[in-house]
């Protein structure tokens, strides 16, 4: 396996932003995304890297970008290496090897700088993860209980089926743990309009890709967009539909009442729950079977969902 890539460093440049995943480049007019290989878990970045990660996550949302561009805009520029390092050199980096090249070939995109908002747009289709913890909290009337203020019916299990996906916003936290948040309390923090138009396109975008997902059997239970808006018009932003963003579900092996196999990191959570650790900085290395187990479920869903063959060198 591949030596997983925990950190870039482009001579000359100064990372914009380090987030859990990504390591962000001001590149004046743009933004250059850099998808590590790093891998969080209850809110903590782990020691170790999953191999080919990033390029699972940022080959992956191009593979959706370009599905969905002509329903709605995004922010992809480039992914190639010519444009991306000629960039590079216009923002003032002073030394790009070809080591450099090998590292960020297939884990970088060049983006429209866009000013972002401030939720997370979640569409679930199935009860999972959160939803279903604060689901089994409450109590019903007349057949149904509020979710986040949506009705939903009494007596679901872990993992059914909603009758329709339900659009359930969340905040974005500094600290990293974003809070699932009411519809009324993002139409508050977007302004009315913007939230109507931000729903209607996540819930679209679900259906769409949980269609196509569907038919190469794997369900996506839930998924979270973030969008951006450049000139009044609102375009998808950061990574799409993707096992970072997203929860998907092996569809022959679906049944409710129970958790799902998934190709997401779930199966980290599950290692991790096996061990005496507080969930708090610094975590515990992973094991090498875990870790290869982890970037094969990473792998495999970007083959069945792309039919394509991950691309690693320049």
């Amino acid at each position: 396996m591949a030596e997983p890539v925990i950190s870039t460093d482009i001579p000359g440049l100064q990372k914009f932003v380090t987030g859990k995943v990504r390591d962000v480049y001001d590149l004046g007019d743009a933004l250059l995304l850099v998808a590590t290989d790093r891998i969080s878990a209850f809110d903590v970045v782990l020691p170790t890297g999953i191999p080919d990660k990033g390029r699972v996550l940022t080959q992956m949302s191009v593979f959706w970008f370009e599905m969905t561009k002509d329903f709605l805009p995004n922010h992809l520029i480039a992914t190639d290496m010519d444009t991306i390092g000629q960039r590079l050199r216009d923002a003032g980096a002073t030394e790009i090897t070809s080591e450099l090249v090998t590292q960020l070939e297939g884990r970088s995109l060049l983006v429209k700088k866009c000013k972002a908002f401030p939720v997370e747009c979640v569409v679930r289709g199935y009860l999972a993860g959160s939803a279903y913890n604060d689901y089994k909290t409450m109590f019903g009337h007349g057949g149904t209980v509020n979710l986040y203020d949506i009705p939903v019916p009494v007596g679901l299990r872990e993992s059914d089926k909603f009758p329709q996906p339900l659009f359930t916003p969340a905040s974005k936290s500094h600290s990293g743990h974003d809070e699932n948040i009411t519809q009324a309390r993002a139409a508050e923090i977007v302004g009315q309009a913007a939230f109507e138009e931000l729903k209607s396109k996540s819930i679209a975008l679900y259906t769409k890709a949980s269609e196509y997902a569907a038919e190469r059997g794997i369900i996506i239970a839930d998924t979270k967009f973030e969008f951006g808006e450049i000139d009044g018009q609102i375009i998808l932003i950061d990574e799409a539909l993707t096992p970072d963003s997203s929860r998907f579900w092996e569809a022959s092996d679906y049944k409710p009442g129970r958790p799902q196999q998934s190709f997401d990191k779930q199966f980290v959570r599950d290692y991790l729950l096996t061990l005496d650790w507080d969930k708090t900085y610094p975590g515990p290395q992973l094991p090498a079977e875990i870790v290869e187990k982890t970037a094969e479920k990473y792998r495999d869903a970007y083959r069945r969902l792309t039919g394509r063959e991950l691309r690693t060198e320049a």
